[in-house]
């Protein structure tokens, strides 16, 4: 191995930590920042990136998932439910995905997410968080569908979907939300998975890289999690999600000015 690739490979491992540790902080599985990288970084294109991030996000979700699992169980029922309806909606929406535009799609989940970060950083009062009444839990897995159709359209996002509505909607904590979130995308990554790799959307050598170098740091971004206080993991859950959203519009506007130079 040359100097060049040896270097080229550690840089792909300290990624994927950086992201396996981000993804384990807030439950999202650390694709959400690595698709824009695979994109503008790599010259991937949407579809390969998605598919490529997917097989970093699949072992990082499972161990998020796991230590999640153990510090905010969550009642299996519910778990199942949420989980079912968004491994059915990925694979129905995943067979979509390649007929659909890819850039439009990116620019409506860029604004969506910049929506999900005014909604997280803003600091409502606490009387009229208290007297809001969450909606009846037995209507979790229909979060669990829109978070499915993100997953299998957009390879991404499923977590970033449906943590915010758990947490407005239901009025659950943070981590407990997390917790769904991860209990959601983990079946619905390894489905996407799949459908990517039968469109051969997939470059499994980078990916494999990326996971890695996450596998080893999801945990401790899980930890760091349990260490914040509520508000604060909020916050910095939805300023994660409007500097994505900004990165995917000025991404493709930014590829869309370099192509017609």
């Amino acid at each position: 191995m040359s100097l060049a690739e040896a270097g080229h490979l550690l840089g792909l491992l300290l990624l994927g930590a950086s992201l396996g540790f981000s993804g384990g902080m807030f439950g999202i599985g650390g694709g959400i920042v690595a698709i824009p990288i695979l994109t503008l970084g790599f010259g991937m294109d949407q579809a390969t990136a998605q598919g490529t991030a997917l097989v970093m996000m699949v072992p990082n979700l499972a161990v998020a998932w796991w230590r999640y699992a153990r510090h905010n169980p969550v009642p299996l029922r519910e778990a199942i439910g949420v989980s079912l309806a968004g491994t059915v909606t990925t694979w129905a929406t995943a067979r979509l995905a390649d007929s659909l535009n890819q850039g439009a799609l990116r620019a409506l989940f860029a604004l969506f997410l910049l929506f999900v970060a005014w909604q997280m950083t803003r600091s409502p009062s606490q009387q009229a968080v208290e007297r809001r009444q969450g909606f009846d839990r037995r209507f979790l897995p229909l979060i669990g569908t829109a978070g499915g159709a993100s997953m299998g359209l957009l390879g991404i996002g499923g977590g970033l979907v449906a943590i915010p509505l758990f947490t407005r909607l239901f009025r659950l904590d943070q981590r407990v939300a997390q917790s769904l979130g991860l209990a959601l995308v983990a079946p619905s990554s390894i489905i996407a998975l799949g459908t990517y790799a039968g469109h051969e959307r997939v470059n499994w050598t980078i990916g494999a890289c990326l996971a890695v170098g996450g596998v080893g740091t999801v945990a401790a971004g899980v930890d760091l999690a349990h260490r914040l206080p509520e508000r604060k993991l909020r916050f910095w859950f939805g300023l994660l999600a409007g500097l994505t959203g900004l990165w995917l519009l000025a991404g493709r506007w930014a590829l869309a000015f370099l192509t017609r130079l």
